[in-house]
């Protein structure tokens, strides 16, 4: 693609996109073209990002299709030759599904996941599956090796949805889906400058999905603008058969989420904030800490000065002693061992085989071995669900007390850690200091991570909201105010527009 088609794909937007479809200046196989482009020059740059595991092998046949389907009626649906990435924990029948690890390479279960169908028939263009932490936690993987923040290679993306996350920051894509078990999502959004959506546990299909824990995995959007992360949202949102837990969601799935995407959403919006930290590592004399509050200051005077009312420094009851009492393993075993149980070609059967497996990084077999010989008939489980529910009735209280329609916090309160050389080799954990994200999954409330600012090393800043359950749409009126009279959103200085992006 060239100059002469009057489109920028650096920074496109879905509506960006239909507007230059509609006027002729571009088409879905010159938009495949350019990303494919990208990726290639990008993404195994040494030191490698690693976002992307397996491209399309059809998708410039794909392209020509929804090109031809265009010209003769029209647009297909809402994200009508949109590129989507999907991370490789979702299943899709034209291509492997590894789950980030190298036991898994090949396998392909033939179908496709309910949330790619609803994409596809939304007319998106499932553009390549991401690399992901493996088996759902980190930011490594046996598959792939690291995955590498685009701000600063020598950093951490965040996980487990590192790759998805790293090829909407870099312009690898328009859209993408990761999931969110205790805050995959989000992180590697606020990592990436970009946008992250945590649903509520209902609202997003998970057929078709390796588990991890499911009373919190979800599925989500990942994208460069509010905008577009509630265009996917209204895709892949709403009831669906072969995940009973969706079945809440009836009655509470808006005609559009854009419907709340107004620049004066602010105006009465009552925002708590949470200022005490919910990481037990958190250092708060720590130059990057005290970096990040500043942003975070910032963020909440723009807030104010949007016309939001935000109450400082809003107690919930217990937080500290409670949030590190509301993990555990009980759910893995059993959940995985039934999911691999439909397919009888996995190269392994059991979440003992995996754990035993040493095509499995070190690191990940010691965490994964902790749900060995656990069930939810341990009465470990009750009283994890116990403290959840405890948790839960603490937030439903305090904003009650408080009249809030959401809270805020800081998605991280440190800078991305630099990579261990031996993350791939070691079996010590790594860890994301000051980390935030587990309060969302932990009591199923939804919450969005917007981009906030930059570190004086030029690292991104999320802020991230937190709503009742099923108030997405209220989320997505704050956000968008907020990004609307800040537009903190940058691309990495790594990954420049090509010559052939413009």
């Amino acid at each position: 693609m060239t100059q002469d088609a009057g489109f920028a794909v650096f920074e496109a937007t879905v509506d960006s996109i239909h507007e230059a479809m509609r006027a002729g200046k571009v088409t879905c196989r010159q938009l495949v073209e350019a990303y494919l482009n990208r990726i290639k020059t990008y993404d195994r740059q040494e030191p490698a990002l690693n976002a992307i595991e397996t491209i399309n092998p059809a998708a410039l046949e794909e392209a020509d299709r929804l090109d031809a389907e265009f010209r003769a009626s029209g647009p297909r649906g809402p994200l009508h030759g949109i590129p989507v990435v999907i991370k490789d924990q979702v299943e899709t029948r034209d291509m492997p599904t590894t789950y980030g690890s190298a036991l898994f390479r090949g396998f392909e279960t033939g179908r496709d996941a309910t949330v790619v169908e609803r994409l596809r028939a939304a007319g998106a263009l499932i553009l390549a599956k991401t690399t992901m932490g493996e088996y759902a936690s980190g930011y490594a993987g046996s598959a792939f090796g690291t995955t590498r923040n685009p701000y600063d290679r020598a950093r951490d993306p965040s996980g487990s949805s590192s790759g998805s996350g790293i090829a909407v920051a870099a312009n690898l894509t328009v859209l993408a889906i990761g999931e969110d078990t205790l805050g995959s999502i989000r992180g590697p959004a606020a990592r990436g400058s970009s946008v992250g959506l945590r649903p509520t546990l209902p609202l997003v299909s998970r057929f078709g999905m390796m588990p991890a824990t499911p009373t919190r995995d979800t599925l989500g959007p990942i994208a460069r603008t509010v905008r577009d992360t509630a265009l996917l949202l209204d895709v892949i949102a709403g009831y669906d058969p072969k995940d009973p837990v969706t079945a809440a969601s009836v009655g509470n799935v808006p005609d559009t989420y854009t419907s709340f995407l107004k620049p004066d959403g602010l105006k009465g919006k009552r925002i708590g904030v949470i200022r005490e930290p919910m990481a037990t590592d958190t250092k708060s004399d720590a130059a990057d800490y005290n970096q990040i509050r500043v942003t975070i200051d910032r963020a909440l005077a723009d807030l104010a000065a949007c016309g939001a009312q935000v109450v400082d420094a809003v107690e919930i009851a217990g937080l500290k002693d409670l949030l590190p009492q509301t993990t555990g393993t009980f759910e893995s075993e059993e959940s995985i061992n039934g999911y691999l149980a439909g397919f009888p070609n996995a190269p392994a059967k059991t979440l003992q085989e995996i754990v035993f497996s040493t095509d499995v990084i070190p690191m990940r077999r010691m965490r994964l071995m902790e749900g060995l010989g656990h069930t939810t008939d341990d009465p470990g489980y009750l009283k994890q669900m116990h403290v959840r529910e405890q948790l839960r009735q603490a937030v439903f209280k305090a904003m009650a007390d408080h009249g809030l329609d959401a809270l805020a916090y800081s998605t991280f309160d440190h800078d991305p850690s630099i990579i261990p050389d031996d993350i791939t080799t070691s079996t010590k954990q790594v860890t994301q200091p000051g980390n935030n994200r587990h309060l969302s999954p932990m009591i199923g409330f939804p919450a969005i991570t917007v981009p906030a600012g930059f570190t004086e090393a030029g690292l991104p800043v999320g802020i991230e909201f937190l709503g009742r359950p099923f108030a997405e749409g209220t989320l997505f009126s704050i956000a968008y105010a907020y990004e609307q009279a800040t537009h903190h959103r940058k691309p990495p200085s790594t990954t420049p527009p090509l010559p052939g992006d413009n």
